[in-house]
């Protein structure tokens, strides 16, 4: 097929059909490994949610990060150390004091 030779509206709709026709192409494939992880599970012995479990157990929940820094006149305003630095952090060491002075 020559795409040079088609009109617009043709390139449209041809774009159109390549899209639902990807569409059924992936729910197809997806069916298939769903059917294929099933199947092993089953030999297996396995239930299925087990086996999804079991492999994102990686990375356990995490815990809340302990703070490191707490402003001495204000203790609500406080910071872990991660991430960005909150305006009070930015102003306390913008004024010349040292950071290590805030410290927990």
């Amino acid at each position: 097929m020559n795409l040079e030779n088609l009109t617009i509206a043709q390139l449209r709709e041809l774009q159109r059909d390549l899209e639902k026709q990807l569409k059924v192409r992936q729910q197809h494939d997806l069916d298939d490994a769903r059917a294929k992880v099933l199947k092993i599970a089953q030999e297996l012995g396995v239930p299925v949610k087990e086996l999804i479990v079991e492999g994102n157990k990686i990375k356990s929940k995490s815990q809340p990060v302990a703070v490191k820094y707490r402003h001495p006149d204000d203790a609500t305003l406080q910071w872990t150390g991660r991430g960005r630095q909150p305006k009070w952090v930015k102003e306390w060491t913008e004024s010349g004091k040292s950071l290590a002075a805030v410290a927990i």
